[in-house]
């Protein structure tokens, strides 16, 4: 493997793989090619290469900073709370070799709580305005069960005050309600305005809330995502703590606008990403930019440590939830018409996100490849995982990191990277130099006589000036014998340096190519005849060797386009392919029939579903069930829900579902999916239950059961005999009908005589006879 490649250098050789190494020493391998120089080490040592002259450099990682996890938030020394350890270390790295090493995070307790809440004003949400006008007291007495330490902020949000996105002629500058009769007075348009900066007073809240007014926009969609983008980066005028949990809670009732529709009003300036608040503390380039697109909105949430929770009404639902697989660290809950939950809702989404650590990585360098295992609180070991979930306020899980360096950047390039927990401001520093130089090449000698002084001598080999060849710079160019000739041949019958290239002073020098580089000690290789996936050499995810991929950490085949990860392929309930197939290539294959979706936990044919499916609607309906204590109700039970009166079962594209409740009632529902893809439950309001009957009711009623069986056997019995009589009867008749008759008529003297003297009769044959006595 070493010896077949292109290596006519010590750093040549160590790119090579990291178990090549490069012997220096001057005498070895005389007669042979460079290449032999390039080998195994305990090759190198068979053939007489000393120890000292061996050029092998490893990987090695140095902790530099690794203080102790704490485990409370609280008390004098949380700003020192430490919740990821180790926290700054440094990799030394050789090209092609992978290292590892582990870092362990913790959700301390008592962490401080920072909630800005940001609210749509637009007309829609007034009646959700009156709702929360005392929502502050309420909720910090519930927030105080989970922390000791929580400041509440509010922030309010409509849209673009222009046209088309809000009413701008002159009668509605000062109030867009005017002519509107169902609510004719509210106050002017206004983008973004930031109304109480986080407190731990929270009669502030409710004071500042009382104020408020609702607006009036002219189009559905708001323009809530310019206030996430300012709520998150204006740090000091929100007072974000950076030792806290940042919360920003979004409600609304209707879809946002996004990147670009603001060309719709003539702003044609992306957003910049800076915080843009005047002395009034309203967004002031409302009018100026376009919306912030969801790229810019994730950048900046991240950069904060600020986990969004989208508060939406149902019918929005599905439109959020694709928002937070694009938007890292956020999670969306079903709001209700008037917010009348937004307490729980916040709450829920509180301990949702407590429940699980992500790991995110910052400034990752593109040479270097990164693979994770996480082992979570079971104990084992999920390779290409770098999360967990549901967890404890206080549980300490673990990953390991896996490091590989695909190359060499330019000689003094400093490279680093940053892991650290999505919403967390704890983070793990890695610092990274490569292990890219042989110490043999600090002593190299130019114009050695060693290579006939028209060379430098570095590290065992020589390097000869423009236009001289061979092991001691001794040969020129053109120079040709068949001696040479022939030592440029493979094998014999092949080609002189296989047909790629030309024999000289007894070496190959291969043509240049403009599909790559060719290359070996008779060009027989070259990095470009490797397979491609979709036109890309080796995928894009490995390097071409002598005609094979050799691909990066994280990927496998022959063509490098099978990924290894295995994160995409877990499901909510944190099954790998929710049990109903496997995970390829970083995507699942369902092999239960009826299964689909990501990760196939779509499937309302498969034997499972009722019983899935069965725990939800006991946790989210009735509070009850194995989930009923469990944080992950919320998280697994997603679902929409719908409750009937009376439950339709003709829809042929649902399965019917039924159980028997604790108290002997029959629970019934259905399952289905919709055309866009969410699973749909409807579900009866109450199981169906009955009265228990009586002893007596159920002996009588088995009694007369046995008496009516007995009674209709009979009348069975009956009709069957008469229909046989009657048919017997109605044989005789026409028999009879069909018969002729002759009658004699005699005297009883005749009679008596006849019967005792046999008189003859002239009978007729084939009739019946009668003799009537009269």
């Amino acid at each position: 493997m070493c010896m077949s490649g292109s290596a006519t250098s010590c750093e040549e050789c160590l790119l090579i793989h990291p178990s090549c190494a490069w012997c220096a020493q001057e005498d070895f391998g005389r007669g042979r090619g460079l290449t032999s120089r390039c080998d195994f080490i305990q090759n190198l040592q068979r053939r007489g290469c000393g120890a000292q002259f061996i050029e092998y450099p490893t990987s090695s990682i140095s902790v530099l900073k690794n203080m102790p996890l704490s485990s409370t938030g609280s008390g004098l020394a949380q700003f020192d709370v430490v919740q990821i350890m180790p926290q700054k270390i440094s990799l030394s790295l050789r090209p092609g070799e992978q290292t590892s090493f582990g870092l362990q995070v913790r959700q301390v307790e008592d962490y401080p709580v920072d909630l800005y809440y940001l609210m749509d004003l637009s007309l829609s949400m007034k009646d959700d305005l009156d709702t929360i006008r005392n929502l502050g007291t309420k909720l910090a007495h519930e927030m105080g069960k989970l922390t000791s330490n929580f400041r509440l902020g509010f922030g309010s949000f409509v849209d673009k005050n222009m046209s088309p996105f809000s009413y701008t002629a002159p009668k509605y500058q000062e109030n867009p309600c005017s002519g509107y009769k169902l609510f004719p007075n509210c106050v002017p348009t206004f983008g973004f305005r930031h109304i109480l900066p986080l407190t731990d007073k929270v009669d502030r809240f409710n004071e500042e809330v009382q104020k408020q007014m609702v607006s009036r926009n002219r189009d559905a969609p708001e323009g809530g995502f310019d206030a996430i983008l300012q709520a998150a980066v204006c740090k000091t005028e929100i007072g974000w703590r950076k030792e806290a949990y940042h919360l920003l809670v979004f409600a609304t009732d209707d879809v946002p606008h996004l990147a670009l529709d603001g060309r719709l009003g003539g702003l044609v300036e992306p957003h910049d990403g800076q915080c843009h608040l005047n002395d009034r503390n309203e967004y002031s380039a409302s009018t100026e930019m376009d919306y912030p697109s969801l790229a810019l909105l994730g950048e900046k949430l991240a950069e904060n440590n600020i986990f969004l929770i989208f508060a939406v009404t149902k019918r929005l639902y599905v439109i959020y939830k694709n928002f937070t697989a694009l938007i890292p660290g956020t999670t969306v809950e079903i709001l209700d018409q008037d917010s009348k939950n937004v307490i729980q809702l916040i709450i829920a989404a509180y301990n949702n996100i407590r429940s699980k650590v992500e790991l995110s990585v910052w400034d990752h360098p593109e040479d270097i490849s990164l693979s994770f295992t996480a082992t979570c609180q079971d104990g084992k070991p999920l390779p290409g995982l770098r999360k967990c979930a549901d967890l404890k306020i206080g549980d300490t899980v673990s990953f390991n990191v896996t490091v590989e360096a695909r190359g060499c950047p330019p000689r003094g390039t400093d490279q680093s990277f940053t892991i650290k927990p999505v919403g967390f401001k704890d983070r793990l520093e890695v610092a990274v130099d490569y292990q890219c130089d042989c110490g043999c090449s600090q002593t190299a000698q130019t114009n050695s006589s060693i290579c006939s002084s028209i060379g430098t001598y570095k590290c065992g080999t020589c390097h000869c000036e423009p236009g001289y060849l061979g092991a001691r710079c001794e040969c020129q160019e053109g120079e040709a014998s068949s001696m040479y000739q022939s030592a440029c041949r493979e094998a014999e019958g092949k080609q002189i340096c296989s047909g790629r290239g030309e024999c000289s002073c007894n070496q190959c020098r291969c043509f240049e190519s403009d599909f790559g580089k060719i290359y070996g000690s008779f060009c027989e290789c070259d990095d470009f005849s490797c397979p491609r996936h979709k036109g890309i050499l080796c995928s894009g995810h490995g390097e071409c060797h002598c005609g094979e991929c050799k691909c990066h950490a994280g990927y496998v085949g022959d063509n490098c386009n099978c990924s290894t990860e295995t994160s995409s392929c877990i499901s909510d309930d944190g099954k790998m392919c929710s049990g109903r197939g496997n995970c390829v290539c970083g995507r699942c294959q369902c092999t239960e029939p009826g299964a689909f979706g990501d990760t196939c936990e779509k499937c309302p044919t498969c034997p499972d579903a009722c019983g899935t499916k069965r725990e939800c609607i006991e946790c989210r309906l009735f509070d009850s069930g194995r989930l009923a204590d469990n944080q992950t109700c919320q998280r697994l039970c997603k679902d929409e829900i719908i409750t009937v009166e009376n439950l339709k079962t003709d829809d042929p594209g649902a399965v019917l579902c039924l159980y028997k409740t604790d108290n002997d009632c029959v629970m019934k529902f259905t399952y289905s999916e919709h055309a866009s893809g969410q699973s749909i439950l409807t579900a009866l309001k109450e199981p169906e239950c009955g009265g228990g009957p009586e002893a007596m009711t159920v002996l009588l009623a088995v009694v007369g059961s046995i008496l009516l069986v007995g009674v209709v056997l009979l009348a069975v019995w009956k009709l069957v005999i008469t229909i046989h009589d009657r048919r017997e009867f109605a044989r005789f008749q026409s028999a009879r009908s069909r018969a002729r008759y002759e009658m004699v008529r005699m005297i009883p003297s005749a009679v008596e005589h006849c019967l005792q003297n046999f008189c003859p009769l002239t009978l007729t044959k084939g009739t019946s006879w009668f003799i009537i006595v009269l």
